[in-house]
């Protein structure tokens, strides 16, 4: 074997062992030694393979190939590619949780079930009226960020003795604008 797929194999191992981590964060508060054996076999089962063959993988006697990666990526929402690349590890083996803080509460991965079932909907509903989605969902967000004109009740004037500020509204919209800035449209699907 090859070091590079030495390499590989064992970022996939890594990345499946903070797969199962995370499900069993997402799943029980205090995890004790018998629930992590039922919760093995329910992890097997989400990743839809034998609960023998995730042992296998554990235990290093099998890898994670090509095939199982992009399966394991997509049943466990993570972005394509995601087993392949190193996410840091942590004493032990285990990967830690994160390796750098997320900005401000940010993530692009949904944490829990709330999230996943939003980016699930919003998904389905792209993926079956594309254009129609993608309208909606940038009034929708223009909406959030830059709040109408007409319905926004008046701002207080400012006190004589400042100069003006610039006002919510100002600043939501260029905050708005910077947001569009750097955004290329998305590709039509043939």
């Amino acid at each position: 074997m090859q070091a590079g797929q030495h390499d590989v194999a064992q970022i996939r191992r890594d990345n499946a062992l903070a797969l199962f981590d995370e499900f069993v964060r997402n799943t029980v508060k205090d995890p004790d030694t018998a629930t992590l054996r039922g919760l093995e076999g329910r992890f097997a089962e989400r990743l839809q393979i034998q609960p023998s063959y995730w042992s296998q993988i554990k235990s290093r006697s099998r890898q994670i190939g090509e095939r199982l990666a992009r399966q394991f990526e997509v049943l466990c929402h993570k972005p394509s590619g995601w087993m392949d690349v190193s996410h840091g590890a942590a004493a032990g083996g285990q990967v830690a949780q994160r390796t750098a803080a997320p900005p401000a509460g940010e993530s692009p991965v949904p944490q829990d079930d709330d999230e996943r079932f939003i980016v699930g909907l919003v998904l389905t509903y792209y993926r079956r009226h594309p254009q129609r989605a993608r309208t909606r969902l940038l009034d929708l967000l223009g909406e959030v960020l830059m709040p109408a004109a007409t319905g926004a009740p008046p701002a207080a004037p400012a006190p004589a003795t400042r100069s003006p500020a610039p006002s919510a509204e100002d600043d939501a919209h260029a905050v708005w604008q910077r947001s569009q800035a750097g955004v290329a449209p998305l590709k039509r699907k043939r």
